[in-house]
């Protein structure tokens, strides 16, 4: 058993948990017009659901404005519908039969409490997957330890090193947080 693999999948592992967590921060609403926020709509178009970006050009013209341009004019009515069906961005398009037009409503401080406490859901979740990656990890050394294929020395050597990069990626995901939450609540 390569003991470097073990804290390289791990490391990957962790590297995931980071990518997911920027993810699912550029989905949330901050205020301000961000073509991501509409990622996770889904499309009723051509008799099957559409990822919102396979029916159209989302653009984000001004600072509180969303406008979306579909490829095909027929979708026109359905995007908007699939924006204002999604109960958890809690937006009303408009369209004028060419595009689509969203309005971003500034945040309430009461919906800006419930969107941090949301980042540290979000924070907690990429801890699980973290987690449970050392986990894994902890767990494939312990039987390399017990078949000889490394010894106590090299087991705790390995478990440093995914220590290490998970407090590492830990403290990407903290900062980012940190960051997200004062933009939301300064806004």
């Amino acid at each position: 058993m390569d003991q470097s693999a073990i804290s390289k999948q791990a490391e990957s592992v962790f590297k995931a948990a980071v990518e997911h967590f920027d993810n699912e921060m550029s989905r949330l609403r901050t205020g301000r017009a961000n073509a991501a926020m509409l990622d996770g709509v889904m499309v009723e178009a051509y008799g099957t659901q559409m990822p919102l970006n396979q029916v159209g050009t989302v653009t984000a013209p001004e600072a509180q404005l969303l406008q979306i341009t579909p490829f095909d004019p027929n979708n026109l009515q359905a995007i908007a519908a699939a924006i204002r069906n999604n109960q958890s961005l809690g937006l009303n398009p408009s369209d004028d039969g060419r595009v689509v037009r969203v309005v971003i409503p500034s945040l309430t401080e009461e919906r800006r409490r419930e969107i941090a406490k949301q980042i540290g859901e979000k924070v907690e979740d990429a801890a699980v997957r973290m987690r449970s990656a050392r986990h894994e990890a902890i767990k494939q050394i312990e039987v390399a330890k017990r078949d000889k294929q490394i010894s106590e020395d090299e087991a705790r050597r390995i478990e440093k090193t995914i220590d290490e990069g998970m407090n590492r990626f830990r403290q990407q995901i903290d900062a980012a947080a940190k960051l997200k939450e004062n933009e939301i609540l300064t806004l």
